[in-house]
C-alpha cells in the first residue's frame, strides 16, 4: 500500500471514530465546534499501524527516538516504534509525563535508558492547536538531554500551531489537517 493509500485510509479512520462536532474546550482553552479526539483511532489496531507507519516514513534517518506528552502521544510513538522494528529500523518511544513522576525517580520523561543524551528525536503530537503543548514536549525532551530536530502532528487544526513552531525554530509536519478532514 502507497503513502497516499494508507493516507486516505488514515483520513477514513480519523473522519469516522475521531472528528466530532458541537461545543468543546481545547487544551489550548479555546473552545470549538470542531473537535478531534485521535486517540480513538491512535488506539485502533488498524488506526496504530497507518499512524506508525506515516510517521516512519517522514522520520528523518538519523532520528533515534520518537515521544511526546502524555497521553496522547504515547500511542503515536509506540506504535512508530513496533512498526519501525517489523521494518528493520530501531526507532525506540519516549514518554514524556505532564508532571515529573512524584516517587522512585522523579522523572519528567521515560524510556531514556534506549536514548543516551544527545539522542536525536521527534516530538510527536496527536492534534495542534496552538502548538504550546508540543512547545512544552520539546522543552522537557531537551532538559531530558534529548535533541529535538523533528515535530510531527498527526492532525493539525490550522489555528497557529505552524506559525508558533516556526517561531521556537522549528519546523510542524502535519500527517492530516483539519482541511483534510473536512473534505470528505
Amino acid at each position: 500500500m502507497g503513502t497516499q493509500s494508507l493516507l486516505q485510509r488514515l483520513l477514513a479512520l480519523l473522519r469516522d471514530r475521531s472528528v466530532r462536532r458541537g461545543i468543546f474546550t481545547l487544551a489550548s482553552g479555546k473552545t470549538s465546534d470542531f473537535y478531534v479526539d485521535a486517540r480513538q483511532t491512535t488506539l485502533n489496531a488498524e488506526g496504530a499501524w497507518l499512524v506508525g507507519k506515516l510517521v516512519l516514513e517522514r522520520l528523518q534517518d538519523d532520528v533515534a527516538g520518537v515521544g511526546g506528552l502524555s497521553l496522547g502521544a504515547d500511542p503515536i510513538a509506540c506504535a512508530t516504534a513496533a512498526v519501525g522494528f517489523s521494518e528493520g529500523r530501531m526507532v525506540h518511544a519516549f514518554l514524556i509525563r505532564k508532571q515529573p513522576k512524584g516517587h522512585g525517580t522523579g522523572r519528567s520523561v521515560e524510556g531514556l535508558a534506549n536514548l543516551p543524551p544527545g539522542s536525536r528525536v521527534a516530538v510527536v503530537e496527536d492534534t495542534t492547536t496552538t502548538g504550546g503543548s508540543l512547545l512544552r514536549a520539546v522543552a522537557l525532551a531537551r532538559e531530558a538531554g534529548l535533541e529535538v530536530v523533528q515535530c510531527i502532528t498527526l492532525v493539525e487544526r490550522e489555528e497557529g500551531a505552524v506559525q508558533t513552531v516556526r517561531d521556537a525554530g522549528l519546523a510542524l509536519e502535519a500527517i492530516t489537517t483539519r482541511s483534510d478532514l473536512e473534505a470528505g
